[in-house]
């Protein structure tokens, strides 16, 4: 891949991006906390990690009409520019002494409304900046440097915030994208820029629409989403499992997360070495596989083996996001992927918070180690029915080619 000129030219802003939201999952929550009015930290925080995400669902409907006709590359740059603009401008404010919560809240709601459609972008840049044979490889790579942010990123805002404000961590993170959008811009035109506009341009639905009229897509979709519904109960119920069912503290609940983002990096390193394999087959693998490393949890293992299982479970869960993103590459018409890339993101938006909020009842009712094991039979079953549901569907295609 890094034979490629203009995507090695790409993949360091990627990186720099990644990073740069990477540190800011402490610096926003953290510096909720140092502007909440006393007892409200927890409204304040909830709010502010709420509007650092979900407003891209909105706006992936909303500005639809004007933005599916814009090209994957000016599309990301948009993006870029705003969220640079927008969070830049929390540190100006703390800086002034006007960063109050309400503020605070709109300035991460707008960085994060054209959001979908920048991921939308990205993916779409790279499908065309590629031959269909390295795109597998590209996803990989682009993957793996979000999951490493998700390791590095929190540890180094961690130490820096024990030299400067949060505030000025955030404004790294602008930075960063700051940097993106330059790099993006001098990539110059891209291949096929041109492409033909998606007819029906004018509704926000069109995206929705066309994955509704292919069952391929819509089920890739179907199952992504159940997927990260599933696993959102885990973030919950992990935490409780170290402080209830193992007696421990922060410092284990730490190394579960590294393990599993270590993994998920080798992992995802390694999904390049699968694009001679049949994609569908192996996407539901990867599925039932995650489910399986969570079933030893509810067995009651010890610590040291259940780290074992979440971080083969990273390493398991690595490819998975590589693998979606080129299924989705390879099944839809290029003028199309970004709409289509968008609506995915808008509807994915919604899948782990959905998960997440049920977590906390469920854990209180069941205990958090079931959680966990529920969460892994879930997943399994999830992929089994996917497998039959699939199975049914090319059995019915053979039929009617054969009556044919």
């Amino acid at each position: 891949m890094f034979a490629h000129a203009r995507f090695r030219r790409l993949l360091p802003s990627l990186a720099a991006s990644d990073l740069g939201d990477g540190m800011s999952v402490v610096a926003v929550a953290w510096l909720a906390v140092l502007i909440a009015p006393p007892g409200r930290s927890g409204l304040v925080v909830g709010a502010a990690v709420a509007a650092y995400a979900l407003p891209g669902a909105l706006g992936a409907l909303v500005f639809g009409r004007w933005l599916r006709r814009m090209a994957p590359r000016r599309l990301l740059i948009v993006d870029s520019c705003v969220r640079a603009s927008l969070l830049g401008c929390v540190p100006l404010a703390w800086a002034m002494g006007v960063l109050h919560p309400v503020l605070y809240v709109v300035l991460l709601a707008g960085s994060s409304v054209l959001h979908a459609w920048g991921g939308a972008g990205k993916y779409s840049l790279i499908s065309r900046m590629l031959p269909p044979d390295q795109r597998l490889a590209a996803n990989a790579l682009v993957g793996s440097s979000a999951a490493a942010s998700v390791i590095i990123g929190p540890a180094l805002a961690g130490f820096l915030a024990a030299v400067v404000s949060p505030a000025w961590i955030i404004g790294l993170d602008a930075l960063s994208f700051a940097v993106l959008a330059t790099q993006v811009a001098r990539l110059g035109g891209e291949d096929g820029e041109a492409a033909t506009e998606p007819a029906d341009t004018g509704r926000p639905a069109a995206g929705l629409r066309l994955l509704r009229g292919q069952p391929e897509l819509l089920g890739v979709l179907v199952l992504t989403w159940l997927f990260n519904f599933l696993y959102g109960p885990v973030e919950v119920a992990l935490p409780l499992h170290v402080t209830d069912d193992l007696h421990s503290g922060a410092s284990l609940l730490g190394l579960y997360w590294t393990v599993f983002g270590v993994g998920a990096v080798v992992g995802g390193l390694a999904a390049g070495a699968l694009s001679r394999l049949p994609l569908w087959p192996v996407t539901l693998g990867i599925v039932a596989g995650w489910g399986l490393m969570l079933v030893p949890f509810g067995l009651g293992a010890p610590a040291s083996v259940s780290l074992v299982c979440f971080g083969l479970g990273g390493m398991i869960y690595g490819p998975f996001t590589a693998l979606s993103y080129t299924l989705f590459q390879d099944r839809t018409p290029a003028a199309w992927l970004t709409t289509v890339l968008a609506a995915r993101g808008a509807a994915l938006l919604t899948a782990a918070p959905v998960g997440t909020a049920l977590g906390g009842p469920l854990s209180a009712a069941l205990g958090p180690r079931q959680v966990l094991a529920a969460s892994g039979v879930a997943t399994i079953a999830l992929a089994v029915a996917a497998m039959a549901t699939r199975g049914r569907g090319t059995s019915r295609d053979r039929t009617r080619g054969a009556r044919t």
